[in-house]
């Protein structure tokens, strides 16, 4: 893929699931990655096999919901490779959107850690990570968007309305400094068959998520990777201010 190789990506969220198959795709494109996580033996790990397999990847712990955290990651990116180029903003708490109800039962507490590390968190990235874009004469942002933005769901309202959030957070990157060479889009997976989720679910829900969809299979993370990648690369170079569904046809906009 043009534009990749050299680069200085960071991925934020990339421990596990869509962000590590993301640092991936983009370390095998050439591109030289900073895995960032909360869970740092997770993204010590993920960059590991990133090395392993000839790539360029260093790990680095940070707190999405920290503001100085989140300006010590994008240093330190800056620090280790000398810029930055591009960053996929990946993050979410898994935990925390288990327990998101609904907006009469949701302990307030669930409500404000999902919006603190898939809103605020990915504003932050975000507001760091600009400036040292600009610096580059310009650059590229991906956020990991979700389906339920657009779905109307009867669960998850928080999770919903953080992505919905997300969604407007890359139009107004992309508006405001879409002249000074950023580009900024979002990505909305449908459901991704994760390690994890291929097996803890049963069978049959599998087989009904199937059958809402326009597809004969399930997704895959190299099918976000892949978006990933291309929105980054210079072969996505006039794609900007865009939410991109990556769902085998579930929503069609």
């Amino acid at each position: 893929m043009d534009g990749l190789q050299g680069k200085i990506i960071l991925v934020a969220g990339a421990a596990t699931g869509l962000g590590a198959d993301s640092a991936g795709r983009l370390a095998r494109e050439g591109a030289k990655v900073v895995v960032g996580d909360l869970d740092l033996a997770g993204a010590e790990r993920t960059a590991a096999a990133i090395r392993e397999a000839g790539g360029d990847a260093v790990a680095a712990g940070f707190d999405i919901s920290d503001d100085a955290s989140v300006a010590e990651l994008v240093a330190l990116t800056v620090r280790t490779h000398g810029g930055l180029d591009a960053v996929h903003v990946n993050a979410g708490d898994m935990g925390a959107v288990q327990k998101d109800s609904n907006v009469v039962d949701i302990d307030l507490a669930i409500w404000d850690r999902t919006v603190a590390v898939n809103l605020r968190g990915h504003m932050l990235v975000s507001r760091h990570a600009i400036p040292r874009l600009l610096e580059r004469g310009g650059g590229a942002i991906v956020y990991t968007s979700s389906i339920a933005s657009f779905t109307g769901e009867p669960q998850r309202p928080a999770y919903a309305v953080t992505k919905a959030g997300i969604n407007a957070l890359a139009r107004h990157v992309a508006s405001r400094w879409g002249t000074e060479g950023i580009r900024a889009n979002a990505i909305t997976p449908g459901l991704i068959l994760t390690r994890e989720i291929r097996d803890g679910a049963p069978p049959d829900m599998l087989s009904a998520m199937l059958a809402r969809t326009r597809s004969t299979r399930h997704g895959e993370a190299r099918d976000i990777s892949s978006m990933v990648a291309y929105l980054l690369s210079d072969e996505g170079s006039w794609i900007n201010g865009q939410v991109v569904n990556v769902d085998g046809g579930t929503v069609l906009r």
